[in-house]
Formats: C-alpha cells, sequence, structure tokens
C-alpha cells in the first residue's frame, strides 16, 4: 500500500538519508530542518520518499492520494516518561493540596505512591489491562506515537509483575514502540518503612529475577530522591538490575539535590528524569557523559513547584527531552501538546527547542531513533498531520486546542 500526502504545507524534523543524526544538543536544538511545500509517500508502514513538490515526479504512483494543503507533517511525540499503568485516579490528595497539605505531608499520611500501591492490591490484572488500554488509546489520539511505561504502584513481587505483565500485554496488542520500567523502587513499602535493606534484597533476590526470567522490563529505574532511596541505594540496586540486562534510568532531583544525577552518569544512565532541583555541579557532570537530561514540567505545572532550568541545561550544550511523567498523583496527563506549551511558556524554550525535545530527544531517551524521532526514508511512518495551521509556532501557543487531524502510525 503506496499513499501519498502532496501540497504539505511545511514538513517538520527531517533527515536526509545520508545523516546519522541521533539526538540534538544545545544550540543546535535552536534550527529545525523543514522542507516547505513538499510531499511524502508511505509505503507498507515507511516513509519511502519525501521533497519538495517541484521534485515530484509523475513516475511517482501511488494507490491513494492525500491533499494536505495548508497542513503540516511532524514526527510523533515520543514520551519517554509515565506512569500510565494504574488502578484509579487520586483526585482527593488533588483538594487536600488545595486545601495547604504539601506532596510530602500527603505521603507521610498514607497518601501518594502508598495509596496507589494499596488499590493495585485491589484490582485484578484483566481489569487493569483494560483500562490501561483506554489510556493508551487516549494518549495515542493525542500524538504519541512511542511511550514508556513504568511499574512501581506494586511495591511488593506479586503488584510489580502484574504492572509489568500488563505493560507487555499492552506491548502486544498496539502498534506503538513501548519500552518498559522496572521501578519497585519508587518508595518503601509501610512493611518495610524501618527496614530498608530487607526491601532492596526482595528486590533484587526475588523481583529481578521472576522479572528477567519473563522478560518484563528494558529498564531498571530508581527514585533517587531524599526520603526515598538514597544514592548508595540506587547504585546498589543499579548494580543489581545491570546483571539481568536492565539499563539504568533514574528519578532524580525533583524535590531535593539527591546525588541522582551523579550516580545516574556512574552508571551510564540512558536517561535521568524530573532535574527540577539543579545546580552547576550537576550540569557538569551530565556534560561529561551520555546520559539526557529529561524534564517533566508536568508535573512542576500540578504540583505549583518551580519549573525545571531548561535555558541552564541547554545553555550549557546539553541535550533536553520532555515527557509527560503520566500518572494519576502529580500529573494526570499524557497530553504532549500540553507539554510543547509548558516548556514553552514555563521554561522558555523556544518552539524549535521543545519540538526536538518531544521527537527526537525523546526517541534518544528511550532508544529508538534508528526507526522514530524524524522524518526521514526508512523510518516507521509514524507522524502527525495537523489541521490547517499558519505556523508551527502555533502548536505551543494555542495550547488548550487539538490542532492534530490525524495520528498516522505506520
Amino acid at each position: 500500500m503506496r499513499t501519498l500526502y502532496s501540497n504539505i504545507k511545511q514538513i517538520l524534523q527531517i533527515e536526509h538519508i545520508h545523516e546519522e543524526k541521533k539526538i540534538v544538543k544545545g544550540l543546535d536544538m535552536k534550527t529545525l530542518p523543514t522542507f516547505e511545500n513538499a510531499f511524502l509517500l508511505v509505503e507498507d508502514g515507511l516513509i519511502k520518499d519525501f521533497g519538495e513538490m517541484k521534485n515530484l515526479t509523475n513516475e511517482l504512483i501511488a494507490d491513494q492520494t492525500i491533499d494536505c494543503t495548508g497542513k503540516m507533517i511532524l514526527p510523533t511525540w515520543v514520551d519517554s516518561h509515565t506512569h500510565l499503568v494504574y488502578s484509579h485516579t487520586r483526585e482527593l490528595e488533588f483538594v487536600d493540596r488545595i486545601n495547604g497539605l504539601s506532596y510530602e505531608e500527603i505521603a507521610q499520611r498514607g497518601g501518594g505512591i502508598l495509596n496507589s500501591a494499596k488499590r493495585m492490591t485491589e484490582i485484578n490484572e484483566n481489569d487493569l489491562y483494560e483500562i490501561s488500554k483506554i489510556r493508551l488509546d487516549e494518549t495515542i489520539a493525542l500524538g504519541t506515537g512511542a511511550i514508556e511505561i513504568k511499574s512501581g504502584y506494586g511495591l511488593s513481587t506479586e503488584g510489580e509483575l502484574k504492572m509489568l505483565r500488563v505493560i507487555k500485554r499492552l506491548k502486544e496488542n498496539t502498534n506503538i514502540d513501548i519500552k518498559a520500567s522496572f521501578l519497585a523502587a519508587h518508595t518503601y513499602p509501610l512493611a518495610y518503612r524501618e527496614n530498608h535493606a530487607a526491601y532492596i534484597q526482595l528486590i533484587i533476590d526475588e523481583m529481578l529475577p521472576l522479572v528477567a526470567k519473563e522478560n518484563l522490563a528494558d529498564y531498571m529505574d530508581v527514585f533517587c530522591e531524599k526520603g526515598f532511596f538514597s544514592p548508595d541505594e540506587t547504585d546498589q540496586l543499579l548494580e543489581a538490575g545491570y546483571k539481568y540486562g536492565l539499563k539504568p534510568k533514574i528519578h532524580a532531583n525533583q524535590l531535593y539535590n539527591s546525588g541522582g544525577v551523579q550516580v545516574g552518569v556512574k552508571h551510564q544512565a540512558i536517561s535521568v528524569d524530573h532535574l527540577e532541583t539543579m545546580d552547576d555541579e550537576e550540569v557538569n557532570c551530565l556534560l561529561n557523559s551520555n546520559t539526557i537530561p529529561t524534564l517533566l514540567p508536568g508535573a512542576a505545572f500540578f504540583l505549583a513547584m518551580h519549573y525545571q532550568p531548561a535555558r541552564k541545561l541547554i545553555d550549557a550544550g546539553l541535550p533536553v527531552a520532555l515527557a509527560s511523567d503520566y500518572n494519576p498523583g502529580s500529573c494526570p496527563s499524557a497530553n504532549m501538546n500540553f507539554i510543547l506549551s509548558l516548556a514553552c511558556t514555563q521554561m522558555k524554550m523556544t518552539p524549535e527547542e521543545a519540538i526536538h525535545a518531544c521527537t527526537l530527544n525523546g526517541a534518544a531517551a528511550l532508544e529508538l531513533t534508528d526507526t522514530l524521532g524524524s522524518i526521514k526514508i526508512g523510518k516507521k511512518a509514524n507522524f502527525i498531520l495537523t489541521k490547517p495551521i499558519s505556523s508551527y509556532a502555533l502548536l505551543p501557543y494555542y495550547y488548550g486546542n487539538n490542532l492534530i487531524e490525524e495520528v498516522v502510525i505506520g
């Protein structure tokens, strides 16, 4: 099946066949490669050709042609950090925060992650899959064409395996790329509050072998934060995960300078995520690594926290990825279009920088740049077709409007 998209106003994030672009850093993020008045040819789920309309020859035969006058095409969003699989919403905690309780106070009262963990024990695997599939379909409709999903609301062997098996079923029954992260080290269950070492050994001795046996995860994630897992504990867990082939990812520096960046770089983590709290030491640490700083402004927005220092990171020459952090407690939204707007309005990223961060750099944070993240011959035909728009700056500008006409997956 060959489909020709013609008269495209602009194709964004193009990559020529001779290029091998894995990530965009620093000043390079200010430039977004585009074609104007263009065509795009899709064949059997892959990008077959693209270029300017003036170079479209009569020899190019398609089974169907779609006129895209006034519309733009860009790669689908790659959301590299989510907690999409959960059992229940937590809107009562949302009201508690309105009434003045802090994130930490809610957690100390048994709310937060522990609330979701309690509810995880009450739902069976099939029901968890069904509600998660609905959320995933809604997420795809918003323009996301690849996603990472974490466990971490089980906090027990049974609960963690339940979540990871659901993620595996989503992989098998959805036509987008899904990466799974094992996050049993999300917080300490109540039974282990006074015995951290015992819970860490439970993860290492019991959970990890079962996760590996069923091939349930791609990454090992740890919430390295004051009051959660220390750098030394994180170090121990990442070492254990790597022995089972799980590459490191880190929740780092959301609340404090936790040391998460340093331990992530030490273990050559694919990414360190959150980073609301950063200083020069951590920026320099990242500059001497291949670890990708991934920013989650949706959580900062919902928790009314200060935003991540995107300008400091980019101006230092680093790459930046953006992700939703979709979860029931601190960011109940997978809308990457809104993340794009937050990046521009609250973190002073330009539209070009934000689009790079949501596409190619997001793909890099999931090791998917060979197949996704840009419009390139041979890559998967996962792209967004916009409604007629005057400029791609309208994408972050119209934060309350849906400018997507169609999400094409393969």
